[in-house]
């Protein structure tokens, strides 16, 4: 299947390329990156984790995609932003995902909040989707505020504690987001200045 390209005012999300492996497995090893996940990944997690992400991108034409920004020259790759399907077991939440992941000099430019609107709008406009969800550790203060800016919002009574992160685990607990097509529509996102 051919895989959708998102643009935006600086960023186009894409397949990925094998030179994304490496700034990719560099970032997943950040202890600053990963902060807010249950560890860094090595240069193997990486790997497979790329290698899933574009099988998905495959299956489906359209999830995780490598993102980069296209002012520089060359094209910086920066993470990745984009879609994917929740798959818990027990489905504590159903349905599909906006996520991201960055490289830590890339943060606090509007790059998260500019590449997710460009993938929310995908998701109600092509793949007419009624509902997105987000999720992260309540401590994840940056990725909350991202998710508030797209217009998401949080019902305490919706928070839960991650299957895959063991017990006892401080970021077992997760809050979650929900945007529905219609307060898409009737409330667009607060991009940054």
């Amino acid at each position: 299947m051919t895989a959708v390209e998102l643009s935006t005012a600086r960023l186009r999300l894409r397949r990925w390329r094998a030179a994304d492996r490496e700034p990719f497995a560099a970032l997943n090893a950040n202890p600053v990156v990963m902060e807010h996940f249950p560890a860094t990944l090595t240069r193997g997690e990486s790997d497979a984790l790329a290698d899933r992400i574009e099988r998905d991108m495959a299956d489906r034409g359209w999830g995780l995609w490598a993102a980069e920004v296209t002012e520089g020259d060359p094209a910086d790759f920066i993470g990745f932003i984009g879609l994917n399907p929740t798959n818990f077991d027990p489905p504590l939440v159903s349905g599909i995902e906006v996520g991201w992941r960055l490289d830590r000099p890339y943060w606090g430019h509007g790059y998260a909040t500019e590449g997710a609107t460009a993938a929310v709008t995908f998701a109600f406009s092509d793949l007419g989707l009624d509902e997105i969800v987000s999720m992260t550790s309540p401590a994840n203060e940056r990725s909350r505020r991202v998710m508030e800016r797209l217009g998401m919002t949080r019902r305490a009574e919706d928070d839960f504690d991650h299957p895959r992160i063991p017990p006892g685990n401080p970021i077992r607990r997760h809050v979650l987001y929900r945007l529905t097509r219609s307060a898409w529509v009737t409330r667009p996102p607060r991009l940054p200045q």
